[in-house]
């Protein structure tokens, strides 16, 4: 081989080190991104589990023989707190959702506790969280998207499963949480 082509080669090999590096940098920054949004998704739902307590001893104080509703609610809490992947934590958050909203049906049925200022406080922080439950849970969502685009098209799939970056869950809702309520009037 002579110098030109020793030159050629060894400009090829930097340009492929470069290329490599620039794609495998790209899916480190979008795993980044993916493990914050997710790490944004907690925090919220920190403050879920947080507001949880409060709400369920304000309605045992105005309905205190409701006891099965009491237990569903903090079950719920309990299993949402021990999730430890995505799939997991949103099972355990539609469990969750449903546990609650039995708990505000019961609440409809007690009007001196709707009335209650205590009460309509911990309902409207609690529906403020909601909210800021479902922006974070989309923008994890979003990001994830983006991420698993990274790993799944060429060229970068080609360095994401050499270097063992893989597809991450969605945070979906599952079963009940899919379907239209129905309304009876």
């Amino acid at each position: 081989m002579d110098g030109t082509g020793l030159v050629v080669a060894v400009i090829v090999i930097l340009l492929v080190l470069v290329l490599l590096a620039y794609l495998y940098n790209g899916l480190v920054r979008a795993r980044n991104r993916v493990e914050n949004a997710w790490g944004q998704v907690d925090v919220q739902l920190r403050r879920r589990y947080d507001l949880i307590p409060n709400l369920v001893e304000t309605v045992k104080g105005y309905a205190s023989h409701e006891k099965s509703t009491f237990e569903a609610v903090v079950e719920a809490r309990a299993a949402s707190q021990s999730a430890t992947t995505v799939e997991a934590q949103a099972q355990a958050e539609n469990m969750l959702t449903g546990a609650l909203r039995q708990l505000f049906a019961l609440a409809e049925a007690y009007p001196e506790l709707k009335a209650a200022t205590n009460f309509q406080s911990l309902q409207q922080e609690l529906s403020e969280t909601e909210g800021k439950i479902a922006i974070a849970r989309q923008i994890y969502n979003d990001t994830t998207l983006t991420y698993n685009n990274a790993v799944q098209t060429v060229p970068r799939n080609i360095v994401a499963s050499l270097l063992g970056f893989r597809i991450k869950p969605y945070f979906e809702a599952v079963g009940d949480e899919r379907s239209v309520p129905q309304v009876d009037f």
